[in-house]
């Protein structure tokens, strides 16, 4: 073989194919990042589309240090230190991502962790091998709640009084003006204004056949409504989940969604109860299909 073809890698050693071919096998592709955390639901919903929001998040070996979870950073960072407190801001919505986005935040946070006061990093390392304890799950409590703060606008990227300059003030006007009114309906479950329309998505902690079923089950029976004013509209796969949508009257407020929404839960419950021992009957299955026909994979 001659030289021309070895600069082109067609001569690689055999350690170097074998640790390359390790690499590709060890960097699979995560489906549900965030599996086995309490706070799945809402770390999916902050990830995926509620647009402005922060939670204190709740990790093991951080001293004194505060954490705070944000849907989105200036410029999409992955994480920063803020220069007057040293707190920590972790970001879900960045610029890019790797296999495993559990791994990616738990990377940002082992960063700043370390950082010091000021520093920003841009986005996760997603390049170096996978390594054990990197990932969210090793990283926070498991069985903690988020507890999460909407806001109007993004005012609380900058501390207290501070003005907002160049590529920071840009940011800050553009996500501002991009802003959909947000309201926290019950946990994974947001109101959203969107135009003229108004929705609310629902990020549910079950196996995604499981809840379709139970969503055919209730489809079936003419259960699936939040009731007058509302129409299911379909689903969307968001990390490993089923994210069911519904249509909402625009013209009334998100609180008055949530009495429907927690009866509506409670008959999603008892129809996931009744799977394992009633399957979907002929009715059910039509159901199940037209369900199937309205959905969106997201990734």
């Amino acid at each position: 073989m001659g030289k021309g073809a070895r600069r082109k890698g067609l001569g690689k050693p055999e350690k170097a194919r074998d640790k390359a071919k390790k690499r590709k096998v060890r960097d699979v592709f995560v489906a549900r990042p965030f599996e086995g955390l309490a706070a799945e639901p809402e770390l999916i919903a902050l990830r995926e589309f509620v647009p402005s929001a922060t939670a204190p998040l709740p990790v093991k070996d951080a001293g004194d240090r505060t954490v705070t979870l944000a849907s989105v950073l200036p410029v999409a960072a992955a994480a920063m230190v803020r220069h007057e407190t040293g707190e920590i801001l972790l970001g879900m919505q960045v610029q890019t991502r790797s296999s495993d986005v559990s791994r990616d935040l738990g990377r940002a946070l082992r960063w700043a962790l370390d950082a010091e006061p000021g520093q920003v990093l841009s986005v996760p390392d997603t390049t170096s091998e996978p390594q054990p304890g990197e990932r969210l799950q090793d990283l926070i409590d498991p069985d903690a709640e988020l507890k999460v703060e909407l806001h109007s606008d993004f005012g609380w990227w900058l501390h207290e009084d501070a003005q907002p300059t160049g590529e920071v003030a840009m940011s800050l006007e553009r996500a501002n003006a991009a802003i959909m009114p947000t309201e926290r309906v019950l946990p994974g479950a947001y109101w959203t204004l969107a135009g003229e329309k108004a929705h609310l998505r629902w990020v549910w902690p079950t196996d995604e056949n499981k809840l379709l079923q139970a969503l055919a089950r209730l489809s079936a029976a003419g259960e699936l409504s939040l009731g007058e004013g509302s129409r299911y509209a379909g689903s969307f796969r968001a990390h490993g989940l089923l994210v069911p949508v519904w249509d909402l009257d625009s013209e009334a407020h998100a609180r008055e969604w949530i009495e429907p929404a927690e009866q509506l839960g409670e008959r999603l419950k008892t129809a996931l109860a009744t799977l394992d021992d009633e399957p979907l009957n002929a009715a059910e299955r039509r159901a199940r299909d037209g369900l199937i026909g309205r959905q969106l994979t997201l990734r």
